[in-house]
């Protein structure tokens, strides 16, 4: 049988969904419509159908998704049933605080190797792991199962990085750097710089206020 090949967008969608499902589990809700999904996240009933049916029949109509086990069923298809080891390369201020933040752990992405090229801060410590020399990615990366990476790097850098990233088993790259990274077929990557998303809104804003 032929693979439905899902588009990026949906699975985009279908993380907004596992938060709006958990939302309504956490508020005591055991039944929810797609209407009442939509209204949630400003997507239409349609579309919340459409993207569900990549992955299989949900629901039923004239009642609608019975909210834990779509939840469950979400869960699984995103892979978050299980804990993911992930490294971060880069301790800069930027990369320090990405160390911090607690939601990483709280949703089962547990930072595990650290990484950096600055001789003063390698062998020092950060958060309870050992900050090692980017030429240790191939030995470290492969024995502690890591496919995930965060890049919290300069842009003259961070494809340096990605190329050994990849060479030592990562297929998902979350990308800080202000740069658009080559990375070959299998390999994902998501940009999250917060100045471009910043300067894109601008164009907006001066067309609003002038």
């Amino acid at each position: 049988m032929v693979q439905r090949v899902v588009p990026d967008v949906v699975v985009r969608r279908l993380t907004q969904y596992y938060y709006a499902l958990r939302h309504c589990q956490e508020r005591g809700v055991e039944v929810v419509s797609s209407q009442r999904l939509g209204e949630m996240l400003n997507v239409t009933a349609a579309q919340i159908r459409k993207d569900l049916s990549f992955f299989g029949g949900f629901g039923k109509q004239g009642i609608g998704y019975h909210v834990g086990s779509l939840l469950e069923h979400v869960q699984r298809i995103l892979g978050l049933q299980q804990e993911w080891p992930v490294a971060l390369v880069g301790l800069g201020n930027l990369g320090r605080a990405l160390l911090q933040y607690p939601g990483f752990a709280q949703e089962g992405f547990q930072i595990v190797a650290l990484f950096d090229t600055d001789p003063r801060k390698v062998g020092t410590t950060a958060g309870q792991l050992v900050i090692r020399d980017n030429n240790e990615i191939a030995q470290v990366l492969p024995a502690a199962g890591v496919r995930i990476a965060i890049l919290a790097l300069p842009p003259d850098e961070a494809q340096e990085v990605a190329d050994r990233l990849i060479q030592a088993g990562v297929r998902a790259l979350l990308n800080y750097a202000p740069i658009t990274l080559k990375v070959p077929a299998g390999v994902w990557v998501r940009q999250m710089d917060p100045l471009l998303a910043l300067q894109s809104m601008t164009y907006y804003l001066v067309r609003v206020t002038g």
